[in-house]
């Protein structure tokens, strides 16, 4: 992948990305937009109340990925919650975030 393309910048899809202390790295447009401004520099773990900060802050421990769906406001959404990696080492958490349509089609491919 080409490291001039910000393919991520307008995504309609919420990414933010942290380092493995839970610093804040990056946000694309649709994270500040959803939590309300930029909130690089600033510690994940301070946006999340409890139960959710213990889980994020044992995500950035054991690097281990989390994947749910969530309603809010009438919206459905997945959250997609993976560790990201530097030279074969976890450097941190990227989340995606995005709403589901409400009919969501299935496809089986076997």
């Amino acid at each position: 992948m080409s490291d001039s393309i910000n393919w991520a910048r307008e995504l309609p899809a919420a990414v933010t990305v942290c380092n493995r202390r839970g610093v804040i790295l990056e946000m694309n447009e649709k994270a500040k937009s959803t939590f309300s401004g930029d909130l690089v520099g600033k510690n994940a773990l301070d946006c999340h109340p409890e139960p959710a900060r213990t889980k994020l802050a044992e995500l950035l421990a054991t690097g281990k990925s989390n994947v749910y769906t969530i309603e809010k406001q009438g919206r459905k959404k997945f959250i997609y919650q993976s560790p990201w990696y530097e030279n074969g080492d976890s450097a941190g958490l990227v989340e995606l975030s995005f709403e589901l349509p409400e009919s969501l089609p299935h496809f089986r491919r076997d």
